[in-house]
């Protein structure tokens, strides 16, 4: 019944998120609802997204820490591509996570996620809402963020979004856990594998990747992403 409840809120959600109208960016980072204790780290992400007509390209450098051994903040610099090639800042961000249980404690791992964004030269803005849900079965892992998104400002209309992002990985080695990456939201479902690892270091000195290649399969024509990211903790 646990995991016939799961599949179900899963299925609601992403017809939900399908309907909806956000304009950002559907594939980005599956987040995991946890915080470690005095955790600091520095964060590069990566998106390259190619269609019919569009050859995107999507950076964020941000620098984190904890402000509680349950909360941490980070701080982003956006960067991408636009319609000429050239690639530039376009954007501010800050983002709070929220670990509400602890690791194991009940039959799933919760967190929040609370973020805003500034657009960099017009006056437009993005807040996001999320809840973090992981659990494991046996030697795999099952996470799911639910995202809720509020968008207004100078040159966008003012609109609701939803998103859904899932990740199932088998953790087969801590340096290699293949995984299946699922997406929705704008009218875009996207499906595709990646691969997640870590290597620790010394006390919480530890490097994390992850990198993922999502094909739309919600409408005909072209559009991949292929995801890259690198976090050091220390």
């Amino acid at each position: 019944m646990k995991y016939l409840s799961t599949l179900l809120i899963i299925l609601t959600v992403l017809s939900f998120a399908n309907n909806a109208h956000a304009d950002g960016v559907t594939v980005d980072k599956v987040y995991h609802p946890y915080v470690l204790p005095n955790e600091r780290e520095f964060e590069w992400r990566l998106m390259s997204q190619q269609t019919d007509i569009t050859n995107g390209l999507d950076q964020r450098i941000g620098y984190g820490q904890s402000v509680s051994e349950y909360v941490t903040i980070e701080f982003y610099l956006v960067g991408e591509r636009d319609k000429h090639t050239d690639f530039g800042l376009t954007a501010y961000e800050i983002e709070a996570r929220w670990m509400m249980t602890d690791q194991g404690k009940y039959w799933a791992d919760w967190g929040m996620l609370f973020e805003v964004e500034k657009e960099h030269k017009n006056d437009n803005w993005e807040v996001t809402t999320g809840l973090l849900m992981e659990k494991e079965f046996g030697k795999t892992s099952l996470t799911i963020n639910l995202f809720a998104i509020y968008e207004w400002g100078q040159t966008i209309e003012n609109e609701w979004g939803s998103e859904l992002r899932l990740n199932y990985r088998y953790r087969f080695a801590p340096q290699f856990q293949p995984a299946i990456e699922l997406y929705a939201g704008d009218d875009f479902i996207g499906i595709g594998p990646a691969i997640t690892g870590i290597q620790r270091f010394d006390g919480q000195k530890q490097l994390k990747w992850e990198t993922g290649f999502i094909s739309e399969i919600s409408q005909s024509g072209k559009d991949h992403t292929l995801r890259f990211a690198l976090e050091y903790e220390f």
